[in-house]
């Protein structure tokens, strides 16, 4: 019994340290304050500070004086009260009859108010009634005081940190930037002061399961690749240099993602020029599936030395370098931009896709938004021969023959290119 009892009084030790670990949950509180006066170096002066982290506080004073004789800050009733909960909070001041610096800026009524719950607060009611400065009504929300300071009505601010929100309003705000009626350079004068701390709203709860652009790599294993979305993941092509894929003026349109043709979305961008403009190999490697489509008519792919794959499609011709199996450097003039395919009709273009290696296991799914890729690849400013003819495959039934000496004597379709016969 003496060692079950020991054992209860460690279990109850290691729960009672645990509740002490928790973390307490965040509530709102809220702070109101009908006068302070701050002088540089000095504690600040003024009607008591009411606080309340829970319910309610109320603080009402007759009247304020400061200095005794009040020759800087003089008022009547003054009152103060605040109230909070767990996510909301509210505060609210009431100051009658200001005279400050002996009646050189006078109010009838001061009020300040501040509301809020969790990500937001409103300051309605908060206003000065009757302020006159020299004798003369003001309704400015700012004034300067001669060349001696500044008068600030319904001065306010929202900050954000870890915990969440803090906000505050002063109704009449009043600063010194040299010595005046008693007080210091740098004095301040608070009428009507609210703040608020409210916590930061709950996280919204996970999904139950992965949604569209998720990354299929971060997945549990019993989920399998994600397909038939977008891919938020760009990764590291290292299998360099690379080539901006066009040479001369293009425009790129990020196509990536949007409604697609023939498929759920579009697996590349485009790269708008003119008619035959050269279209560069972006790599060195090897081409492969030459040929033509109904949907993207003169088309190529092109693999590098990592196992990268770049997708080329809507050309004009291929350039007579190009054939299966080449081998082509960086740069190298591989086509020429067209709008063959389903693109016939449309502006010249070049339908670009860049697959990674790393996701080649996703097929066709695992193409990647082109655009970082493009933006970093090094334009060439010239060629290193001059361009030479192409040629292009005639489609079926349709009785052309390409130039002489450059005839596609077969081509190897994508179905057997490793990424499931997407692209027939």
């Amino acid at each position: 019994m003496r060692g079950a009892f020991a054992v209860a009084l460690a279990a109850a030790a290691v729960a009672s340290a645990g509740a002490a670990a928790a973390p307490a949950v965040p509530t709102a509180s809220a702070r109101a304050w009908a006068v302070r006066v701050m002088v540089p170096g000095g504690q600040p002066v003024g009607t008591a500070v009411v606080t309340g982290a829970a319910g309610g506080e109320r603080q009402i004073e007759a009247a304020f004086a400061f200095p005794e004789n009040g020759s800087v800050v003089r008022t009547g009733q003054a009152a103060a009260v605040v109230a909070s909960g767990k996510t909301a909070a509210s505060a609210a001041t009431s100051v009658g009859r200001v005279s400050v610096f002996g009646g050189e800026i006078v109010a009838r009524t001061v009020n300040g108010a501040a509301r809020g719950g969790e990500t937001s607060a409103g300051f309605d009611g908060t206003g000065v009634v009757g302020l006159r400065v020299l004798g003369k009504p003001v309704a400015k929300e700012q004034l300067a005081l001669g060349r001696w300071g500044t008068l600030t009505v319904r001065r306010s601010g929202v900050g954000k940190s870890s915990s969440g929100y803090h906000s505050f309003v002063t109704a009449l705000d009043i600063r010194l930037k040299t010595p005046h009626g008693g007080l210091p350079a740098g004095s301040e004068i608070q009428l009507g002061h609210a703040d608020l701390s409210l916590p930061a709203a709950p996280a919204p709860p996970l999904p139950a399961g992965p949604l569209p652009g998720d990354r299929p790599q971060l997945l549990p294993p019993a989920t399998g690749p994600l397909v038939g979305v977008p891919q938020l993941v760009t990764p590291p092509l290292d299998a360099g240099p690379y080539i901006f894929p066009v040479y001369g003026p293009t425009t790129f349109y990020d196509a990536y993602g949007a409604d697609g043709a023939g498929t759920t979305y579009q697996h590349g961008g485009e790269l708008f020029g003119e008619l035959g403009q050269p279209v560069l190999a972006a790599a060195n490697g090897s081409l492969f599936s030459l040929g033509w489509n109904r949907a993207d008519g003169n088309r190529l792919w092109l693999r590098d030395h990592q196992g990268n794959l770049f997708y080329y499609a809507n050309l004009a011709a291929f350039s007579t370098k190009a054939r299966n199996g080449s081998r082509v450097k960086a740069g190298d003039v591989i086509g020429f931009m067209g709008n063959t395919g389903t693109a016939e009709g449309s502006a010249t273009h070049l339908h670009f896709e860049v697959h990674p290696v790393s996701l080649i296991y996703l097929a066709y799914d695992g193409a990647v938004d082109p655009t970082t890729y493009l933006q970093s690849w090094r334009r060439l400013r010239t060629l290193p021969f001059a361009v030479a003819t192409g040629w292009a495959p005639s489609p079926p039934g349709v009785a052309r023959a390409p130039a002489p000496g450059a005839m596609l004597i077969g081509s190897t379709d994508i179905a057997t290119g490793g990424l499931g016969g997407a692209k027939p």
